[in-house]
Protein backbone atom coordinates (compact mmCIF):
# COMPACT_ATOMS: atom_id res chain seq x y z
CA UNK A 1 0.00 0.00 0.00
CA UNK A 2 1.86 3.57 -1.10
CA UNK A 3 1.03 6.81 1.03
CA UNK A 4 0.39 10.22 -0.53
CA UNK A 5 0.66 12.51 2.20
CA UNK A 6 -0.62 15.60 1.96
CA UNK A 7 -0.80 18.68 4.05
CA UNK A 8 -0.85 22.82 4.22
CA UNK A 9 2.56 24.20 4.86
CA UNK A 10 3.24 23.99 8.27
CA UNK A 11 1.08 21.28 8.91
CA UNK A 12 4.35 18.84 9.69
CA UNK A 13 3.79 16.67 6.96
CA UNK A 14 7.22 15.71 6.26
CA UNK A 15 8.42 15.16 9.88
CA UNK A 16 5.44 12.88 10.40
CA UNK A 17 6.24 11.55 7.32
CA UNK A 18 9.31 10.63 8.10
CA UNK A 19 8.23 8.89 11.32
CA UNK A 20 5.45 6.90 9.41
CA UNK A 21 7.74 5.65 6.86
CA UNK A 22 10.16 4.31 9.88
CA UNK A 23 7.26 2.43 11.83
CA UNK A 24 5.72 0.70 8.47
CA UNK A 25 9.29 0.52 6.65
CA UNK A 26 8.35 2.32 3.86
CA UNK A 27 10.35 4.18 1.14
CA UNK A 28 10.21 7.91 0.75
CA UNK A 29 9.81 9.23 -2.67
CA UNK A 30 10.58 13.19 -2.41
CA UNK A 31 11.04 14.70 -5.80
CA UNK A 32 13.80 16.88 -4.51
CA UNK A 33 15.77 14.15 -3.61
CA UNK A 34 15.36 11.60 -6.27
CA UNK A 35 16.23 14.77 -9.03
CA UNK A 36 19.55 14.85 -6.86
CA UNK A 37 20.17 11.34 -6.76
CA UNK A 38 19.09 10.66 -10.40
CA UNK A 39 21.36 13.31 -11.49
CA UNK A 40 24.71 11.78 -9.99
CA UNK A 41 23.91 8.54 -12.42
CA UNK A 42 25.57 7.16 -15.34
CA UNK A 43 22.18 7.05 -17.44
CA UNK A 44 20.09 8.43 -19.82
CA UNK A 45 17.49 9.21 -17.37
CA UNK A 46 20.09 10.35 -15.01
CA UNK A 47 22.17 12.74 -18.08
CA UNK A 48 18.62 14.30 -18.83
CA UNK A 49 17.85 15.21 -15.26
CA UNK A 50 21.51 16.61 -14.83
CA UNK A 51 20.97 18.61 -17.62
CA UNK A 52 18.08 19.98 -17.09
CA UNK A 53 19.12 20.91 -13.42
CA UNK A 54 22.27 22.78 -15.22
CA UNK A 55 19.76 25.03 -17.04
CA UNK A 56 18.09 26.20 -14.09
CA UNK A 57 14.48 25.21 -16.17
CA UNK A 58 11.43 23.68 -14.35
CA UNK A 59 11.37 20.10 -14.69
CA UNK A 60 8.29 18.80 -16.40
CA UNK A 61 5.64 17.14 -15.20
CA UNK A 62 6.34 13.91 -17.63
CA UNK A 63 9.96 13.57 -16.45
CA UNK A 64 8.95 13.56 -12.92
CA UNK A 65 6.74 10.81 -13.92
CA UNK A 66 9.54 9.18 -15.16
CA UNK A 67 11.59 9.85 -12.35
CA UNK A 68 8.34 8.17 -10.10
CA UNK A 69 8.50 5.22 -12.07
CA UNK A 70 12.28 4.56 -12.17
CA UNK A 71 12.27 5.00 -8.55
CA UNK A 72 9.65 1.98 -8.30
CA UNK A 73 11.20 -0.10 -10.83
CA UNK A 74 14.71 0.15 -8.38
CA UNK A 75 12.74 -0.86 -5.14
CA UNK A 76 12.81 -3.99 -3.90
CA UNK A 77 9.82 -5.93 -4.53
CA UNK A 78 6.72 -5.64 -2.27
CA UNK A 79 7.83 -2.25 -0.76
CA UNK A 80 5.65 0.23 -0.64
CA UNK A 81 6.39 3.61 -1.17
CA UNK A 82 5.27 7.46 0.94
CA UNK A 83 5.44 10.21 -1.73
CA UNK A 84 6.10 13.74 0.07
CA UNK A 85 5.47 16.62 -1.47
CA UNK A 86 3.43 15.08 -5.34
CA UNK A 87 1.26 15.93 -6.49
CA UNK A 88 1.44 19.31 -6.16
CA UNK A 89 -1.67 19.66 -9.02
CA UNK A 90 -4.28 18.24 -10.60
CA UNK A 91 -2.51 17.41 -13.97
CA UNK A 92 0.16 16.07 -11.95
CA UNK A 93 -2.44 13.78 -9.58
CA UNK A 94 -4.00 12.36 -12.51
CA UNK A 95 -0.68 11.11 -14.53
CA UNK A 96 0.80 9.58 -10.84
CA UNK A 97 -2.21 7.56 -10.19
CA UNK A 98 -2.08 6.61 -13.65
CA UNK A 99 1.48 5.37 -13.55
CA UNK A 100 0.43 3.82 -10.14
CA UNK A 101 -2.29 1.64 -11.54
CA UNK A 102 -0.63 0.87 -14.45
CA UNK A 103 2.05 -0.39 -12.20
CA UNK A 104 -0.95 -2.21 -10.61
CA UNK A 105 -0.14 -0.47 -6.91
CA UNK A 106 -2.43 0.13 -4.07
CA UNK A 107 -2.65 3.92 -2.85
CA UNK A 108 -4.41 5.96 -0.47
CA UNK A 109 -4.07 10.07 0.48
CA UNK A 110 -3.38 11.26 3.79
CA UNK A 111 -4.23 14.53 4.74
CA UNK A 112 -2.32 16.03 7.75
CA UNK A 113 -5.22 18.98 8.51
CA UNK A 114 -4.62 22.36 9.98
CA UNK A 115 -6.01 25.72 9.59
CA UNK A 116 -4.63 28.87 8.19
CA UNK A 117 -3.84 30.48 11.27
CA UNK A 118 -1.96 27.56 12.82
CA UNK A 119 0.09 27.37 9.59
CA UNK A 120 0.87 31.30 10.23
CA UNK A 121 1.47 31.28 13.44
CA UNK A 122 3.92 27.58 13.01
CA UNK A 123 6.06 29.26 10.12
CA UNK A 124 6.16 32.89 11.57
CA UNK A 125 7.99 31.23 14.80
CA UNK A 126 10.01 28.36 13.79
CA UNK A 127 13.48 27.77 12.69
CA UNK A 128 15.65 25.27 10.23
CA UNK A 129 19.14 23.86 11.08
CA UNK A 130 22.07 26.02 8.44
CA UNK A 131 23.22 22.65 7.84
CA UNK A 132 20.55 19.81 8.17
CA UNK A 133 17.95 21.28 7.25
CA UNK A 134 15.79 19.83 10.16
CA UNK A 135 13.12 22.10 11.53
CA UNK A 136 12.44 23.49 14.75
CA UNK A 137 9.03 24.52 16.24
CA UNK A 138 8.86 27.93 18.13
CA UNK A 139 9.32 26.25 21.80
CA UNK A 140 12.57 24.11 21.06
CA UNK A 141 14.73 26.27 22.96
CA UNK A 142 18.32 24.97 22.36
CA UNK A 143 20.52 27.45 19.89
CA UNK A 144 21.46 24.44 17.83
CA UNK A 145 20.61 21.45 15.99
CA UNK A 146 19.77 18.45 18.23
CA UNK A 147 20.20 15.74 15.15
CA UNK A 148 23.27 13.33 15.74
CA UNK A 149 26.54 14.64 14.48
CA UNK A 150 25.32 18.27 13.50
CA UNK A 151 25.23 20.94 15.68
CA UNK A 152 24.04 23.62 13.27
CA UNK A 153 22.82 26.92 13.94
CA UNK A 154 19.18 27.58 13.68
CA UNK A 155 18.10 30.35 11.83
CA UNK A 156 14.67 31.96 10.29
CA UNK A 157 14.10 30.87 6.80
CA UNK A 158 14.13 34.49 4.42
CA UNK A 159 10.74 33.17 2.82
CA UNK A 160 9.13 32.74 6.05
CA UNK A 161 7.32 36.38 6.40
CA UNK A 162 3.94 36.64 6.61
CA UNK A 163 3.97 38.06 3.08
CA UNK A 164 5.68 34.81 1.40
CA UNK A 165 3.75 32.29 3.33
CA UNK A 166 0.53 34.04 2.70
CA UNK A 167 1.69 33.47 -1.42
CA UNK A 168 2.80 30.06 -0.60
CA UNK A 169 -1.11 28.79 1.66
CA UNK A 170 -2.26 30.61 -1.66
CA UNK A 171 -0.78 28.49 -3.84
CA UNK A 172 -1.43 25.41 -1.61
CA UNK A 173 -5.46 26.41 -2.05
CA UNK A 174 -5.52 27.23 -5.82
CA UNK A 175 -3.59 24.24 -7.01
CA UNK A 176 -2.75 21.62 -4.65
CA UNK A 177 -6.57 21.41 -2.87
CA UNK A 178 -7.77 20.15 -5.94
CA UNK A 179 -5.61 17.86 -6.44
CA UNK A 180 -6.57 16.25 -2.98
CA UNK A 181 -10.05 16.14 -4.03
CA UNK A 182 -8.96 13.23 -6.93
CA UNK A 183 -8.42 11.57 -3.56
CA UNK A 184 -11.89 12.22 -1.73
CA UNK A 185 -12.83 8.21 -2.06
CA UNK A 186 -9.53 7.03 -0.59
CA UNK A 187 -8.08 9.65 1.99
CA UNK A 188 -7.62 9.68 5.48
CA UNK A 189 -7.82 12.68 7.41
CA UNK A 190 -5.79 13.48 10.43
CA UNK A 191 -6.06 16.09 13.34
CA UNK A 192 -2.46 17.94 12.60
CA UNK A 193 -3.23 20.43 15.49
CA UNK A 194 -1.73 18.62 17.99
CA UNK A 195 1.99 18.18 18.86
CA UNK A 196 4.07 16.44 16.45
CA UNK A 197 4.68 13.16 18.79
CA UNK A 198 0.56 13.00 18.95
CA UNK A 199 0.14 13.73 15.35
CA UNK A 200 2.49 10.72 14.47
CA UNK A 201 0.33 8.53 17.18
CA UNK A 202 -2.59 9.35 15.04
CA UNK A 203 -1.75 8.66 12.36
CA UNK A 204 0.10 5.23 12.85
CA UNK A 205 -3.34 4.41 14.76
CA UNK A 206 -5.37 5.06 11.38
CA UNK A 207 -2.72 3.55 8.92
CA UNK A 208 -2.23 0.43 11.32
CA UNK A 209 -5.33 -1.59 9.33
CA UNK A 210 -3.87 -1.23 6.21
CA UNK A 211 -0.73 -2.34 7.01
CA UNK A 212 -2.15 -5.09 9.37
CA UNK A 213 0.46 -4.02 12.31
CA UNK A 214 -0.27 -3.20 15.99
CA UNK A 215 3.14 -0.51 15.78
Amino acid sequence: MDLIFFGMQGAGKGTVGKRVAENFNLEIFETGGALRNLAQEDSSLGHKIKEIIESGKLVPNEVVMEIVEDFMQKLEPGKSILFDGIPRSVEQAETLNALLDKNERTYKGVLIKITEEIALQRLTTRQICNKCKKVFAADYKAETCDAPDCGGELITRADDNPEAIKTRLEAFHTETQPAIELYKDRLIEIDGEASIEEVTKLTTQALNPLFETNI
